[in-house]
Formats: C-alpha cells, structure tokens, sequence
C-alpha cells in the first residue's frame, strides 16, 4: 500500500511498506533538470548533483563515502532533463542513519572552491568519454534535431564552455531557485518504520523558500535531419516521432506498441534487421516521457556499406506497421511481457521507489498495480492501430553520426 504525506513547508513524503523484505530505498526527488537551464547554465543541475557528494559542514567526501559503506549501503544520484534523485538503498535497521547522510549532503553541503575545480574536471572528462560513444551522441543529436532551441535539447552535461563558467554562487543560486519544498518529493520502498516516517518529516518538513517554480514553455516538435560526420567503425542511426506526454492516457498503448516495434527480440525491427538480414547488433525503440510532449525514438548501429538498406528497411517496417496494423499474437504476446516486467520490477525496491517518486514529483498520483494490470488489459488492436497511425502518419526527425557524410531525404 502506497501513502502520501505532505508536510507543512509542502515536502511530499510518499511511502510503500514492504514488510517482506529487509531492505529501505530512500529517494530525495527534486524537479530540476537540464531542461531548467538556460543557454548559459546548462550543466548546472548534474554538476550540482555531483557537488552533494563532495563534501558539508561536518563531513568531506571520503568521509561521506565510508559512512555509507560502513553500513553496507549503496549510494548514488543521477540528473534527466526533467529532474534530479538522491538516492540511497540500505538495510532497514540503518535506514535512520542513511536518511541522515541523505539529508546532511541536500542542506548542508558547502560547495569548497578546491572540490568544485575537482570535480568541474571530472564532468569534464565525462563530456569527454560521452564524446567518444558515437553510439549516445547520436540520440543527444536528436534531441537537438526533434526540439531546435527548446530546453529539451540542452546537453545534460552541459558544455566545456558552461561549466568552466559555473562558481559556488551560481550554484547556491541555482539551489535557491529549484530546491523548494514544493518542489521537492521523498520517496521510501522497503521495511520502513514509522519512527523512519516521522525522522523524514523533520528532517524535510520544516525548511522554508521563497522562490516560485519557473513556469516551462511547450515544446515545438521539429522534424529536421541531422548528421554529424565522425572517425568511427559504425554509423549510428536515430528516427524520432512526436509521443506522449506523463499522463496521457494512451500510454499504455505506445508501451504495446514500442514492444512490438522495437522494444523487445521478438519485434518488428529486432526480427527483420538483425535476425533476418543481419545488418545489426543492435537495433531497438524506446519512448521518453516528459511533462507535456514525448519522442518516440528508433535506434539502429550498423556497418557504414549498410547504412542505406538499414534505413529503407526501418521505413518498410514503419509503413508496413501503419498501413496492415498489428496482429492478434503480437497483442497478446505484447501485453504478457509488459504485465511479466510489471510485476518483476516489484521485487526491487529501488524500482518501487523510483516510480512513486517520479509519478508523485510529474503526476502528483500514484497507480495501484491493479489498475496497471487493467489498463495493460484495455489494450486493444483498434487502441493501437490508432495510435500507430497518429504518431507514425507524421515526419520525423533524424539523427546520425558516421565516417562518411549521407544526406537523408526521405
């Protein structure tokens, strides 16, 4: 059973107690991301995550890291473009005494000039190793080809440029701005006990700002074409459609839908480029969420000889998929994998807490797995059908990344 409390100060706690296990996962969810950023703080909202590891008014990072590990806990943050989670998983009887690093590193955490320098070259050298995976540079590519100037775009990272420009002021400004308790979302899956509950509260339920959150501006799908020429051994190749914003009720649909397209070994694409023809190790489909628009994205790496016939093959499948629709089978099969992901995903409790933070923090709802269930079982051919023919009835953006230049025209 999932609760929700919300605190005086606006902090929402939620809490699903799982008393079968011994575990606790505590998420500090915050609705700061890349897409939050301007042209001139990009990279802020990861490199301020990285900073909550490196030190506060009682402890400095070695510090922080051996509390963890003393108690054999697992600790980590990452940053999307629509929010950032401090995380921690322990056991239960620790529980307390992780909630207390958790929120030592979120309010006190005292941004040393000497650790900043530090760690601005770690997220530099980690711009640098993304730069040489072609592989996920081409879908931060097409963000920029699906989104134009659009927050969306923004690099996560950020860029050299930006973070050489960041300082302890333009990161406490940045705190100040975003980190309000409105905005925030404590998320707990586990064996938590109620003295936990109330040690959240006090924790979080008292501090007060004064900022507003920044009102977001919607999105513009694109549909340009972008290639990036690059010494490497395989091109890479990215289709992106319009999706589905959080929330929206054909979710469920495009889950069935992305499966059968390219989500799983025995889809349309992963069937027909790979185990047919072989031209692919990998080739898949995935559909990103955000707050009011989605992007449904095609990904195929491939020798550079192959690009061409890899690319009219995706084109065969897409039309195919619009023009004939799905099948009794695929449906079926379709729906039985996501219900068999559903519900093997319970047994992690850092999957039930990273969910009910993310919906409660974008949705302010939670969903019982009954009425997961259901909705996956509401799925229909004409429910699907339908959609395919909404989304992919539309142009497309395109990215790609390769050793020789191609132009994409159709």
């Amino acid at each position: 059973m999932i609760t929700k409390h919300r605190c005086a100060n606006g902090v929402r706690i939620i809490v699903e107690k799982i008393p079968t296990v011994r575990s606790v996962a505590i998420g500090v969810w915050i609705g700061a991301g890349s897409r939050y950023e301007t042209p001139e703080t990009n990279g802020i909202s990861h490199f301020l995550e990285h900073m909550f590891f490196k030190g506060t008014e009682t402890k400095n990072a070695r510090e922080i890291a051996e509390a963890f590990d003393a108690i054999g806990g697992q600790v980590n943050a990452f940053t999307s473009k629509e929010y950032t989670c401090l995380y921690a998983k322990v056991l239960d009887e620790k529980a307390e005494y992780a909630l207390d690093l958790l929120s030592d590193m979120f309010f006190n955490s005292v941004f040393l000039e000497e650790e900043l320098k530090k760690e601005r070259n770690v997220v530099l050298e980690e711009i640098s190793m993304y730069e040489d995976t072609p592989d996920d540079i081409v879908h931060e590519l097409l963000s920029v080809a699906s989104f134009g100037e659009h927050p969306l775009a923004y690099s996560i990272l950020g860029t050299k440029k930006t973070l050489l420009e960041m300082d302890r002021s333009t990161l406490e400004a940045y705190r100040q701005e975003l980190y309000t308790p409105e905005n925030i979302v404590i998320s707990v899956a586990g064996n938590a006990s109620d003295s936990l509950i109330k040690a959240i509260e006090a924790h979080f339920g008292t501090y007060e700002s004064e900022s507003i959150k920044p009102i977001l501006e919607r999105p513009t799908i694109h549909h340009n074409k972008l290639t990036r020429q690059k010494k490497t051994e395989q091109s890479h190749l990215c289709l992106g459609f319009s999706g589905l914003p959080y929330g929206d009720e054909r979710l469920y649909d495009l889950a069935v839908l992305n499966n059968l397209l390219g989500g799983s070994m025995s889809s349309r694409l992963f069937q027909e480029i790979r185990e047919e023809r072989g031209l692919a190790y990998s080739v898949f489909s995935y559909h990103t969420s955000f707050i009011d628009t989605g992007l449904l994205t095609i990904y195929a790496g491939t020798a550079p000889d192959q690009v061409d016939e890899v690319y009219e093959t995706i084109l065969t499948t897409l039309e195919d998929l619009h023009e004939d629709g799905i099948t009794a089978r695929e449906i079926e099969n379709s729906k039985a994998q996501l219900k068999g992901n559903l519900m093997l995903s319970l047994e992690s409790t850092n999957s039930r807490m990273s969910r009910n933070g993310k919906n409660e923090l974008l949705l302010q709802t939670q969903r019982s797995l009954d009425d997961m269930i259901a909705s996956i079982e509401g799925v229909t051919i004409e429910t699907v059908n339908n959609l395919a023919k909404d989304l992919l009835d539309t142009e497309y953006s395109l990215s790609f990344i390769g050793p020789t230049n191609k132009t994409f025209t159709t």
